[in-house]
């Protein structure tokens, strides 16, 4: 009889428990979009938290983490989905482990994920990010391999974004790559290859006049300016 008696009272507790779980659920899906509509980033961040420990799900997992990046909270990103690279990351995740890993310095361990996005989408912006990776690691080889393949694939309406300045501005993406590949070529070999980096400074600034980097870097390799400078 007690064990009946335990067994029932046992089973009362469990489904207690599973209304209990359903409620919050319920309460914290309402909550959610209400955050959502309000535009109240950390009361998302509460709400798919308490979600995820609810009801576990991967989907909400990259969600939270993918806010995090957006707000600029890399190591917590990282936290909530890990830095390894699995088989079955999604697209979001990739994004996040390779945008949270370079904005924080770690431009060895971003290459992989920007790597399987690429081979995903083929698209010219990722193999720019990859490009400029390699290029800023010494692997030039592998910097011009993604240089060759952006300028395929590269879009009129795609832009690239620069900070340099005190105004941050855009520029084609085509001018760009340009601009990284002059990068490749002077450091392959910077006597020999000088003309060949000045011409392709050239090619982008043809595409983009006002290209603030571009026209820094061919200053710089000019023979003129160099000339003066000597006799100064």
């Amino acid at each position: 009889m007690k064990k009946i008696l335990y067994l029932a009272v046992f089973g009362f507790c469990l489904g207690a428990n599973a209304q209990s779980n359903d409620a919050l659920t319920k309460h914290y899906e309402a909550y959610y979009k209400q955050m959502k509509a309000q535009g109240d980033v950390q009361g998302l961040i509460n709400a798919i938290t308490h979600l995820n420990v609810l009801k576990p799900s991967e989907a909400r997992k990259d969600t939270l983490a993918y806010i995090y990046l957006k707000e600029g909270k890399f190591n917590q990103a990282l936290n909530t989905i890990g830095a390894e690279q699995n088989s079955s990351d999604s697209e979001m995740a990739l994004e996040v482990k390779a945008v949270a890993l370079k904005s924080l310095g770690n431009m060895e361990g971003s290459i992989p994920f920007f790597k399987a996005i690429y081979d995903k989408n083929k698209n010219a912006q990722v193999a720019y990010e990859l490009a400029e990776l390699n290029l800023n690691l010494n692997k030039l080889t592998e910097a011009k391999k993604y240089i060759d393949l952006g300028l395929t694939n590269v879009k009129d309406n795609q832009g690239k974004s620069f900070y340099e300045t005190q105004q941050p501005y855009k520029v084609s993406l085509k001018s760009a790559f340009y601009y990284l590949d002059a990068l490749v070529q002077f450091n392959q070999n910077k006597e020999a290859n000088k003309p060949a980096a000045l011409l392709l400074l050239d090619k982008a600034l043809a595409i983009e006049p006002q290209f603030n980097m571009a026209l820094i870097a061919k200053n710089a390799l000019s023979p003129q300016t160099q000339s003066t400078e000597t006799k100064e």
